[in-house]
């Protein structure tokens, strides 16, 4: 039997009509809006879907054809993929790999669990500070943590994003934001 699973990219980038970027769906919504004329395709992915009359190039951008008015929320939801993505999968404090998160300020002593006060750690450095300050330490942070801010962020989260969706949305690099700081 063979295998019906899209191959294809994981998602496609919706734009509004003005050109605006909304959200991310799959491939499969991303042509249902073309075919049903919701909305435009502005930029293809790779490969093409078959049906029995037509073939369609798999979408990666699409643009809807009437504007959509959308509330949008003003800050990121604070998850620890996004904590790593923010951070680059590097450890604040050795600029090892990542693997747990830490608080800043220790929360057994009174921090918050917020994105000013959480970062990400390699587990021997986490383990050292244990419940420690930093300064404590004599530690620095390689960057401040706060919260992400952009349209990448608001429309992606912690996704990774398509290059073909560069022209679109605001792409920086977590680790150049990072090293300017």
């Amino acid at each position: 039997m063979p295998d019906i699973r899209p191959t294809v990219g994981s998602g496609a980038l919706v734009l509004n009509a003005t050109y605006e970027p909304l959200c991310v769906v799959s491939v499969r919504r991303a042509a249902i809006l073309v075919l049903s004329a919701k909305a435009v395709c502005v930029a293809d992915g790779d490969g093409v879907l078959h049906s029995a009359r037509n073939a369609l190039p798999v979408p990666s951008v699409v643009r809807l054809t009437r504007f959509v008015r959308v509330p949008y929320r003003t800050h990121v939801g604070l998850s620890r993929r996004a904590i790593f993505a923010r951070d680059g999968w590097r450890c604040v404090y050795c600029r090892g790999p990542a693997e747990t998160i830490d608080h800043v300020f220790p929360r057994s002593r009174g921090g918050r669990h917020a994105w000013e006060n959480v970062v990400a750690a390699c587990a021997r450095c986490n383990h050292t500070k244990g419940d420690k300050t930093p300064a404590e330490l004599g530690w620095r942070l390689h960057h401040h943590p706060a919260a992400p801010k952009g349209t990448a962020w608001r429309v992606l989260g912690h996704r990774a994003p398509d290059p073909r969706w560069a022209d679109w949305l605001d792409l920086r690099e977590p680790l150049r934001e990072a090293e300017a700081a």
